[in-house]
């Protein structure tokens, strides 16, 4: 999508708006206040969708908005909105007329011992840019919003991105209120009982933004080898993910002969070093992970009639998607021929990439430049809710270094100088999005 306005001056490259006394931004504060609510006594922070300490987590968050000047509001999906509203003096709009909001946020859960900045620094990033803009500019011309999503990671239950689906249209509780987490309990009850859903008091989960801008840690190592601050997400891959199921014959390790054996375990193996070979020749950016194998009957003495291995496959392209999987798909059958063995396989999950706004990432590269922060464009190899956004409104995303690129984990770091010089970014972009003429 090209065709985002901000009714700014065009073709030249404006200073950014001096930013007085961003040093005393409690971010680091603030990320450590979150991270209190489902400290996890094993390490790292759990806070699962609907669960207590994302309750807490969300209700404490609704607080500080209003302790930061905004207006918290939620939905009945559980999305928590922080909003700062405009003067309603934009020029170029009709009298009563008002623009959707631009948004920034990111997500509130976690998954089991996770980090305290996947997602939350986005929230928090969030909140302290409004609360900063309202204290030095006033009102904005544009409503800006700040979205505490309520679940992005799918660690609860076998459903993702649930916060930024219910918000653009692309799924209802209608499609999750049956599935159940490990203790048996539906959606339907957890959302009931953390006092959402339909028979709660709140709005519809269902808006209209003019963007959504994500600022994030980028969870990987890339920024943090090459030296630079500031990643500009150019796209976010798309995915393929499969269960391979490979059948033979269960059989006396040591009285069944090498050659006639039917031995599902190492025709799998096989497979999974085609994997291998076959997404490095196809080069970067493409990726392919097999994490996960299980093997029947699992008994050391005995052949393995049956094993199981996941196939994980991401790209910035859909075609190379596609044609790495049938070229893999290809290798597994020759294999299961030669070695007479069976082959099916499922598919669960199929995501299409996703590009970003042009118009939004050239204005944050003008901002990097005019500020001297080193940057590069990126795709991000993960999933994030801005994929889920950018289909239904100009959407963005800003990476900050990940130390050793470690995330999804108690080790998961970022320095704060690095945390400030994404909010630097992010504070502009509002600036010039909220306020610009």
């Amino acid at each position: 999508m090209t065709d985002f306005e901000v009714h700014t001056e065009s073709g030249t490259k404006r200073p950014t708006q001096p930013l007085p006394q961003l040093e005393q931004v409690e971010l680091k504060g603030m990320l450590d206040w979150l991270s209190a609510y489902g400290a996890d006594p094993q390490g790292g922070v759990t806070r699962l969708l609907y669960d207590q300490a994302w309750c807490k987590a969300q209700h404490a968050l609704a607080a500080k908005m209003q302790e930061k000047g905004l207006a918290p509001e939620f939905d009945q999906s559980g999305n928590l909105y922080g909003t700062l509203h405009s003067n309603g003096r934009r020029s170029g709009m009709g009298e009563g007329i008002e623009e959707a909001p631009i948004v920034t946020g990111s997500h509130i859960d976690t998954v089991v011992h996770g980090g305290k900045y996947d997602g939350a620094y986005g929230v928090i990033a969030g909140v302290l840019a409004l609360e900063y803009l309202q204290k030095h500019f006033g009102a904005p011309k544009r409503t800006l919003q700040v979205v505490s999503l309520c679940e992005e990671e799918g660690s609860r239950f076998p459903f993702a991105y649930w916060g930024s689906r219910s918000i653009t249209g692309g799924s209802g509780l209608e499609d999750v209120q049956h599935l159940k987490d490990q203790e048996g309990i539906t959606f339907a009850q957890a959302i009931h009982d953390a006092g959402f859903g339909p028979d709660s008091s709140y709005r519809t989960a269902s808006h209209t933004y003019g963007a959504f801008i994500e600022l994030h840690i980028e969870q990987g190592q890339v920024l943090e080898r090459l030296g630079h601050s500031i990643g500009i997400v150019s796209d976010i891959v798309g995915q393929k993910r499969f269960s391979i199921t490979v059948s033979g014959e269960a059989n006396h390790a040591g009285t069944t002969p090498m050659a006639w054996r039917k031995d599902a375990l190492a025709g799998a193996a096989e497979m999974i070093t085609a994997v291998r070979h076959i997404a490095l020749e196809a080069g970067e950016p493409l990726v392919a992970t097999v994490g996960r194998i299980t093997a029947d009957p699992g008994v050391g003495n005995v052949v393995a009639s049956r094993a199981v291995f996941s196939l994980d496959i991401r790209h910035i392209r859909q075609e190379s998607i596609d044609r790495c999987w049938q070229h893999m798909l290809q290798e597994f059958s020759r294999i299961a021929v030669e070695q007479q063995l069976g082959l099916n396989w499922e598919e669960h999950l199929s995501v299409t990439p996703i590009p970003m706004n042009e118009q939004i990432t050239s204005d944050i590269r003008d901002i990097c430049e005019v500020e001297q922060l080193s940057y590069i464009y990126m795709p991000s190899g993960a999933g994030h809710d801005s994929q889920i956004f950018q289909p239904a409104c100009p959407t963005a995303m800003i990476f900050v270094p990940s130390q050793d690129g470690i995330s999804h984990n108690p080790l998961e770091y970022t320095a704060e100088e690095d945390l400030m010089k994404g909010f630097q970014v992010l504070v502009q972009l509002l600036y010039k999005y909220g306020y610009g003429s």
